[in-house]
């Protein structure tokens, strides 16, 4: 029988395999076509990675990542993103979960990976086949119902990984040799000229289908509430009435309402279609918001989604702001009882035994004066040796006591300087719970968390078994980022999209030398942090002392050019073949 997929068999017969897997269990077996679904489009970004030079590889081969990374995203036609990110997601449902995954949810997943593969082929191929369009009629509505659990399909999952594996081993073999490295190096070149011949032909063949409101509510925000821990089947969930609405019959239905143990409303949420600007629902979910109030005494936290895009709206505390997700219960709970448990941090008083020096305490104050304006990012540009880990202390101690932080997160990007910051914060702060996630990354509930970079991406990638993530986007309220700069910036952004938290950034780049990346990840303007002590004015005030040069003889091989010698070690000229070691501090 034919395919939808019968373009991908002359150069992607893999693709091809998968997704014809995929396509024939749309009906029978849902859950497996969504698993085939999600094999067949990680297979396609793998190849995406090792065939087009734009490309950047992120910080780990994984799927979640790949599809993150900025350079895979820029190089999308417009649309592509979100019906990838449903495929992923739906698919780790699959996987992880019991939930029931329905024949329309495996239905729109076949859809959007046609999509995304018709677009790979007119882009990638030098075929004059182009402009296809899906047909629902070649998926067959009858045969072998057979669908997998979700514990089969991780087996499934394991013997294919393991078979990739092998391919990968293989090819790595064959690249050994210069001739096999110049044959891909020649593939690569042409895949680059067919790519940019077909740029134009692409934006116009490739079109994203449009999804009716209910059905963006069933397929997308069901499964961002689940990764929440919500069940969207339970009671007063969907459609909710609520009276007091400015209609005729002052009456309406809230799409979704959240509830609290205690049977009161924690949110609602207003969906619109994909095709909408979630925002556009923002005054209706008002509304609703304004009705619930009135009706049990409690205002909810309002969120407006298209299903790709989710906005927060806690209009008693902060603007609207575009989050990942929604909320878990617990943490819902909290923005609540924030309303009125959070003091005035102008009045606590800074704990001068954690950091008393003069500067430690105006930049304390600084951030405390940002965070109480309703600003959500701060950033301390301060000399190394200056006290930043104390004065980050000290501002959690401040937060804490002013009821505007319960879990925090330390991230730095090597163990040593965890450790390290983890034997101060255990010092000064001992009454508090904390944990090394690197070391135990399963404890969900210390107060102060402390993780590199890439093991706080693999916690938000991964989907526990249940479909729940580990962390809710609302999970930490105070994100501290040591060493905060582009580097960073770029290639663990998704850390700080993730989740909804204030943010803290320490360096000790001086202010002048800041990327302004990391000036615009703190929504900061370029050169202007929320605090700066620098170099000077720290040996001007006597904490640190002047820069000294001290020329130290190396053995390195010299080359001369120019009069300089490079060291064979780095290729840097490093004059007369001497290197200065610059011992700044006491």
């Amino acid at each position: 029988m034919a395919s939808n997929f019968e373009f991908l068999k002359k150069d992607w017969q893999d693709l091809f395999e998968s997704a014809s897997e995929a396509e024939k269990s749309v009906y029978t077996a849902p859950r497996t076509c969504v698993f085939y679904s999600r094999y067949a489009l990680e297979r396609a970004v793998y190849w995406l990675y090792q065939n087009d030079s734009y490309l950047k590889m992120p910080y780990q081969d994984t799927l979640a990542a790949m599809i993150h990374e900025q350079t895979f995203k820029d190089n999308l036609s417009p649309g592509l993103f979100d019906p990838i990110r449903f495929i992923h997601k739906l698919g780790n449902e699959a996987v992880h979960s019991d939930t029931k995954i329905n024949s329309n949810q495996s239905l729109t997943a076949i859809r959007h990976l046609f999509t995304f593969l018709n677009w790979l082929f007119v882009y990638y191929s030098s075929s004059s086949v182009k402009g296809l369009t899906f047909n629902e009629t070649l998926i067959p509505k009858t045969g072998i119902v057979d669908d997998r659990t979700s514990t089969q399909l991780q087996k499934i999952e394991e013997k294919l990984k393991q078979k990739d594996t092998e391919i990968e081993e293989k090819n790595k073999k064959l690249l050994e040799t210069e001739e096999e490295v110049k044959k891909l190096r020649e593939k690569i070149e042409e895949i680059e000229k067919i790519k940019q011949q077909n740029k134009e032909q692409a934006e116009q063949a490739v079109t994203v289908d449009e999804l009716t409101e209910a059905t963006t509510r069933k397929l997308f925000i069901d499964i961002l509430l689940r990764e929440a821990g919500w069940n969207p089947e339970d009671p007063n969930v969907r459609e909710f009435k609520v009276t007091g609405m400015p209609n005729t019959a002052e009456t309406g239905f809230v799409d979704y309402v959240l509830w609290g143990n205690n049977g009161l409303p924690l949110a609602v949420i207003e969906a619109k279609k994909t095709t909408v600007d979630p925002k556009e629902g923002s005054r209706q979910a008002e509304l609703y918001a304004d009705c619930l109030e009135k009706m049990y005494g409690q205002r909810p936290v309002i969120f407006y989604s298209n299903g790709y895009k989710t906005w927060i709206w806690d209009d008693v505390n902060y603007p609207q702001r575009e989050v990942q997700g929604f909320y878990k219960k617990d943490e819902l709970q909290l923005l609540i009882h924030r309303r009125k448990d959070k003091r005035d941090l102008s009045t606590i008083p800074v704990n001068k035994e954690i950091a008393g020096r003069y500067y430690q305490e105006e930049a304390i104050r600084r951030v405390a004066e940002a965070f109480s304006s309703k600003a959500r990012e701060s950033l301390l540009v301060m000399a190394t040796g200056t006290g930043k880990t104390r004065v980050a202390i000290a501002i959690v101690e401040l937060l804490m006591k002013g009821n505007r932080v319960k879990r925090v997160l330390f991230l730095a990007d090597r163990t040593a300087l965890l450790k390290q910051a983890k034997n101060f914060f255990t010092h000064h702060l001992p009454d508090v719970s904390l944990v090394d996630i690197t070391e135990d990354k399963e404890d969900t509930t210390s107060r102060i968390a402390f993780s590199t970079y890439p093991t706080m991406m693999n916690c938000i990638d991964e989907a526990r078994n249940g479909g729940e993530k580990k962390f809710g986007t609302g999970h930490f309220d105070l994100i501290i980022i040591d060493e905060a700069h582009r580097s960073v910036y770029l290639k663990y952004k998704a850390i700080f999209e993730y989740f909804d938290s204030l943010l803290l950034g320490l360096t000790a780049t001086p202010k002048s030398d800041v990327d302004k990346n990391t000036y615009h990840l703190f929504n900061l303007e370029n050169h202007v942090p929320t605090y700066a002590y620098e170099l000077e004015q720290a040996v001007s005030d006597g904490y640190l002392v002047p820069v000294k040069a001290y020329s130290v003889p190396m053995k390195f091989h010299r080359l001369r050019s120019l009069g300089k010698a490079h060291c064979f070690s780095c290729g840097i000229g490093h004059g007369a073949g001497l290197l200065k070691l610059k011992l700044t501090y006491k």
